[in-house]
């Protein structure tokens, strides 16, 4: 793969340059308060931002944030990330209010040397997102008016063939930042002859998320460990019954397949932490796996689930990828058997990578200390499509 970095840019030269930066910063906000509740992706791209800064570029930055429907959506605004990332990068940022009009014209032509402005959400501009090439490219020609050159450091977005990822790269000099080519480098690792053995962990509601990245692992891995919603569907075509646990009826027969195919890579519960009802103060207890009662909801993996699993992860093995909780861990009751297997991946000699989205926000919700991971990627989405050994459009226009 044949991609220029931000050290190629660097090296040209980009005191007194604008420089275009697409960062992730989809956070999460308070639905109350609209306070940031985890500022994760706005600390990772401080790296790029802050060497551009340094050497003294003018710094536009864009972002969406959520999914607001192609227009202006106050709960969607950017206004409180570029507070945070003032605070962050301790000197102001300057807010545009809008994507591409008066305000972010302004806001633009008023920048210094190594000063930092953040566009209003891409997403409020239906340019953005379109499936039309035209009003896509028309939109991207707005954007790509605001630089000199175009840095991509939004991991978690190159998955989107999206005006600011994919057609923006085309209408100037284009470089990868410092965390999309970390993700990249450490991703590859795990396509290309990962250190063995070599375990995944996967959770998460769905099987269909998950299929594809199953399908592609599958022939790779040592061991596959299965949790979250997705294991009932797995139980389900085992022949046991699963009680008011989701259930994705259509996939019992695949994962009946995919067990037959796995020669015994798959792990899957043994018992599980059954509830009344899907609610933080639900009565609940560990029941077996194969003996959910009819009226009963599976919300976590059980101890014994945790322990099997943290033995496999800790017995010689090299090399780990997680991606998705193996319960409701948002609810305290329910957050035993992800902060288990997260500690227990984090208590590994192995190499571990924590695949984005839930995971990532499991690892810092729980309090666990982030630096016990090898890798904790930014893009839950991306990072799966990446080892399904997909073509990422934001990748793609980069090599371009």
């Amino acid at each position: 793969m044949s991609i220029r970095t931000l050290d190629d840019l660097l090296a040209e030269g980009v005191s007194g340059r604008r420089v275009l930066v697409r960062a992730d910063l989809n956070v999460p906000l308070d639905k109350q308060t609209g306070a940031i509740t985890d500022d994760g992706r706005i600390r990772a791209v401080l790296p790029t931002l802050g060497a551009l800064t340094e050497a003294g570029a003018k710094v536009v930055v864009c972002s969406h944030l959520g999914r607001p429907k192609g227009a202006p959506d106050p709960q969607f605004s950017l206004a409180p990330v570029a507070g945070r990332l003032g605070e962050l990068l301790g000197a102001p940022v300057h807010f545009a209010t809008d994507t591409v009009g008066e305000s972010a014209q302004a806001t633009v032509a008023d920048l210094a040397d190594g000063e930092v402005a953040l566009l209003e959400n891409l997403r409020f501009n239906k340019g953005e997102t379109s499936k039309d090439d035209a009003e896509r490219g028309a939109f991207a020609d707005q954007l790509a008016a605001f630089g000199d050159a175009y840095v991509d450091d939004a991991f978690g977005a190159v998955h989107r063939k999206h005006a600011s990822v994919y057609d923006v790269p085309a209408r100037l000099p284009h470089v990868a930042g410092r965390l999309v080519l970390r993700e990249v480098e450490v991703l590859s690792t795990l396509t290309g002859d990962p250190e063995r053995p070599y375990v995944v962990v996967l959770g998460g509601s769905k099987v269909s998320d998950k299929l594809a990245v199953i399908e592609a692992l599958l022939p790779t891995v040592d061991r596959l460990l299965i949790g979250g919603g997705m294991c009932f569907t797995f139980l389900k075509a085992q022949g046991h019954e699963v009680g008011t646990s989701l259930l994705e009826k259509d996939m019992v027969e695949t994962c009946r397949n995919l067990l037959e195919r796995s020669e015994g890579k798959i792990m899957l519960p043994v018992d599980v932490v059954a509830a009344d009802a899907f609610a933080p103060d639900a009565a609940h207890d560990v029941v077996p796996a194969d003996g959910i009662p009819s009226h009963r909801v599976g919300l976590d993996i059980g101890p014994e689930t945790v322990a099997g699993f943290a033995a496999a992860l800790k017995t010689g093995t090299r090399t780990i990828f997680w991606n998705g909780p193996m319960g409701v861990f948002e609810m305290a009751a329910f957050a035993n058997g992800t902060r288990g297997v997260a500690e227990a991946i984090a208590g590994s000699e192995a190499f571990s990578v924590v695949g984005g989205g839930d995971s990532a926000a499991a690892v810092r919700a729980l309090g666990l200390d982030e630096k016990s991971f090898g890798h904790i990627s930014t893009g839950g989405g991306a990072s799966l499509e990446y080892l399904e050994g997909k073509t990422l459009p934001g990748i793609a226009a980069l090599e371009n």
